[in-house]
């Protein structure tokens, strides 16, 4: 399906440039199609092509194409799309009133057959002027990322053939722990940080492992795990949340309106991801149709 590859990604171009849009974002394996473009597309169009964290950018793509990364799980489409924009607006690629023109397609089919345009601002609806200084302020984007990816997996895979739920919260750590307090000994005590940290990938199974506990993840802006099996006593009142969502997820809007954290929660019942930031949901990521 290259020829399709390459008319699909002819056609976002010549979209791109009637709309004056910020970037094209490539969310199928087109690689080759990239590489085969002449120089002067190369340069007037920035590309950002969403790969897999286990795959590479080849060194001849790299010069003029950047790479965002989404867990190493079945997404769907639109769940691709998601979480490369949230991590691109985390990481400052991409901001309020970006326009992006973006390729998919159905992953195992591995062609494109569908070109978005997506306004950022209108599908982050509570983005605001502030809002990346105010993540990049409760977490470092690359903690952010490490447990997006965790999260999506746990998701995705559940933990021995069972579904998981629980609770990343990131960042102002004292506070959340002011507003919290201990289910279960913390099995993270005592640890050198350097062997607690989420950044760390020797520790991503023992990470899975304790989210079966009830209870959140407390972790320090710059990954390091303090606590799990944590509950978090800041709620927001139902009537004033989306109807559908449970406890987790009132918990977690509760805990970053008072604080400055980021919460993350992995839905046990639904398999979904979503992510939490002034009390807002911020985005969420759905869990493929088996």
């Amino acid at each position: 399906m290259k020829s399709v590859n390459k008319t699909m990604i002819e056609s976002a171009i010549k979209l791109a440039k009637e709309v004056k849009a910020d970037c094209v974002l490539v969310c199928v394996d087109a690689k080759s199609e990239l590489a085969e473009l002449p120089e002067d597309i190369k340069t007037a169009v920035n590309f950002v092509l969403v790969m897999r964290e286990d795959e590479d950018l080849p060194g001849k793509l790299a010069n003029y194409v950047k790479k965002l990364d989404i867990p190493s799980v079945n997404l769907t489409r639109v769940g691709k799309i998601k979480i490369a924009i949230a991590k691109g607006i985390v990481s400052g690629q991409f901001k309020k009133g970006d326009k992006i023109i973006c390729l998919s397609g159905v992953p195992k089919f591995g062609y494109a057959d569908s070109i978005f345009f997506i306004d950022v601002g209108r599908e982050f609806e509570i983005l605001t002027s502030d809002f990346i200084n105010d993540v990049v302020e409760a977490v470092q984007p690359e903690v952010f990322n490490a447990a997006l990816n965790i999260a999506c997996e746990l998701a995705a895979q559940g933990r021995e053939n069972r579904k998981v739920g629980t609770i990343f919260v990131l960042g102002d750590d004292e506070k959340v722990l002011q507003l919290s307090r201990q289910m279960i000994m913390n099995p993270f005590s005592g640890y050198p940080e350097d062997e607690r940290n989420i950044l760390n990938p020797d520790l991503e199974e023992t990470i899975k492992e304790f989210a079966a506990i009830d209870g959140a993840f407390i972790i320090k802006p710059d990954g390091v795990i303090v606590t799990a099996g944590r509950h978090l006593s800041a709620a927001l009142e139902s009537k004033d949340f989306p109807p559908g969502l449970g406890s987790r997820h009132i918990a977690a809007a509760g805990i970053t309106h008072v604080t400055k954290a980021v919460a993350m929660v992995i839905s046990e019942s639904s398999g979904n991801v979503s992510v939490f930031k002034n009390g807002k949901l911020f985005v969420t990521i759905e869990k493929p149709v088996e």
